[in-house]
């Protein structure tokens, strides 16, 4: 039968033997039982949320008379608080020699046995801390080989305009085709790391929204289980949406509220003008609609044709709903840009209308409520990191805990699906992080 009783966490003491009932990755234990080995892990563990934790006054290594120990029908609870409080020596009854001498054997044989259990627990903590590094290490390594798999591609597309600029259309297909495929087999092998970086802006605004929108409408359409050739037809449109920017002037390539009439017109007139290119190019019929399509909503509010949902191809939508994001988050204005957590709840607001329901709930399923990179505060006031994404539970992904008494390299990460009353405040923009949250969470540098 097990001997495990629950405690409120604020009785907690050293020396108990408690068993947490949360994942492993959802505290910074080596295990999830264990003998309390000072305040410090108290702390811990009533910062974890719990209200009670189960613990077994048998495996506890409480420092208590062995009278007190060996009370029958005494409540555990008050045979430890009794056990606390220090017997004043009027009152305490006399104690035969053999029996003094029994009682110190007793204590040093506990000693002994509290010694023995935080060496383990010292030894499987520096295991458990070795082992965070590793892990952590790993995820840098992943981050910088997704990192420099994009600026390969970054310059993989600005060859392919030049060659456009250069007349030579023909050529640039092929670059750009050649790119899609190389997308396809390089970049979506981690989506966790490909949504970080294009989250965090990476690169240049005027070569980096192409590559932005590609890679993720390719990471969508990827979840919606479509066949290869669909993938690159979608890549290769995604890739291609603003090439009808190439001859625009410079101050009209990017929408902005405060457009005249005239250039509005002027702006909206690279939709055409990307289908006239991609004629020259040889682009295939699915492809040129993608380009042709990606401004129209299915509301028919948008241009150039004012097109309703139906008439829309699926790669068009996909493409159509991964920009409108991508300009929310990377706007040419920084300080108008919207966290990625921002950017989602107005996509989802706008899809009852603008876009397709069924992509929007997909492409939200796929980001998470908070994507990976986001910067968030929690709901007991600690800053944190999302490192990962829970497809079944959006509103509780996995999150690196900003915690100065734990080095940058040891983070703790915590998986707020099984951290019962822990969840997510609000998200940040990391410029508004004290500069010493800044510097441990490293947002450019951590990823799940």
């Amino acid at each position: 039968m097990s001997s495990f009783q629950t405690i409120d966490v604020r009785d907690l003491r050293p020396g108990m033997y408690v068993q947490l009932d949360l994942s492993w990755i959802s505290h910074p234990f080596p295990r999830g039982s264990f003998v309390i080995s000072s305040e410090a892990q108290i702390d811990t563990i009533r910062g974890l949320g719990l209200q009670r934790v189960r613990w077994d006054p048998l495996r506890s290594v409480l420092q208590r008379p062995a009278a007190s120990a060996a009370a029958v029908g005494s409540d555990p609870d008050e045979t430890e608080d009794a056990a606390a409080e220090p017997v004043p020596e009027s009152v305490a009854p006399a104690v035969p020699e053999a029996e003094a001498v029994f009682t110190t054997e007793a204590e040093a044989k506990t000693g002994n046995a509290a010694d023995a259990a935080t060496a383990a627990l010292s030894a499987e903590q520096e295991m458990a801390r070795h082992q965070r590094r590793q892990l952590l290490a790993a995820q840098r390594a992943a981050q910088q080989q997704c990192e420099r798999c994009y600026g390969d591609a970054i310059r993989g597309l600005r060859e392919a305009s030049e060659l456009l600029r250069a007349g030579e259309p023909v050529e640039a297909r092929e670059r750009t085709e050649v790119l899609t495929s190389e997308l396809l087999q390089r970049m979506l092998g981690d989506p966790e790391s490909c949504i970080r970086l294009l989250t965090e802006g990476a690169g240049d605004r005027s070569s980096a929204h192409a590559l932005n929108v590609t890679v993720i409408s390719l990471l969508l359409g990827r979840l919606l289980n479509l066949p290869e050739s669909e993938l690159q037809v979608l890549g290769l449109g995604a890739l291609l949406h603003d090439v009808g920017k190439v001859y625009l002037p410079e101050r009209v390539r990017t929408l902005d509220e405060q457009f005249t009439a005239a250039e509005l017109k002027l702006y909206r007139e690279h939709v055409a003008l990307g289908v006239l290119h991609g004629r020259r190019m040889g682009l295939s019929a699915q492809v040129m609609l993608v380009i042709g399509q990606h401004h129209e909503l299915a509301d028919g509010s948008g241009f150039p044709q004012q097109l309703e949902l139906a008439r829309l191809t699926q790669a068009a939508r996909i493409v159509g709903l991964v920009n409108r994001y991508d300009n929310l988050c990377n706007p040419p204005l920084p300080a108008n840009a919207l966290t990625p957590h921002e950017a989602l709840s107005l996509l989802y607001t706008q899809g009852q209308t603008k876009y397709d329901q069924m992509l929007v709930s997909a492409f939200v399923r796929m980001m998470g409520v908070y994507p990976p990179g986001s910067v968030v505060q929690l709901t007991d006031e600690r800053y944190a990191l999302v490192s990962g994404v829970n497809a079944a539970r959006p509103l509780k992904p996995r999150v690196l805990v900003f915690d100065p008494s734990v080095p940058r390299d040891e983070a703790t990460v915590l998986d707020l699906e099984h951290a019962p009353g822990l969840g997510i405040r609000r998200s940040l923009k990391p410029a508004l992080l004290p500069r010493e949250v800044q510097q441990y969470l490293c947002p450019h540098q951590r990823v799940a």
